[in-house]
């Protein structure tokens, strides 16, 4: 059965997928705020830091001047962290949109 998404659930799964492809990335994420504007990013994984996709575009959106977020997507083969269902929730987010790479919504 498939899912349909409102459009801009559907515009944030198709920028944590371009962001993913255009990095070469594990994870993809994007985030809309509470305006409206999105975030897109992709997880980091340095020696010294590493950082999920959610929590590197809920950083970007929170520096930028967000209060609250509206909808948070994933991208990714694997499973979300324990830490990104915690950082959506603490911003008002009840659930993850968790896609696959050819974006269909598997959670």
């Amino acid at each position: 059965m498939r899912v349909t998404l409102d459009p801009e659930d559907s515009k944030i799964i198709t920028l944590a997928r371009a962001a993913r492809a255009r990095n070469g990335t594990a994870e993809g994420a994007a985030v809309r705020d509470e305006t409206g504007r999105t975030y897109s990013a992709t997880n980091v994984a340095l020696a010294a830091l590493t950082l999920s996709a959610v929590q590197v575009a809920v950083a970007m959106a929170i520096s930028s001047g967000a209060r609250s977020l509206e909808a948070v997507a994933l991208v990714t083969d694997g499973e979300p962290g324990p830490g990104d269902a915690a950082v959506a929730a603490e911003l008002g987010v009840k659930s993850l949109l968790v896609a696959g790479p050819d974006g269909t919504l598997r959670g």
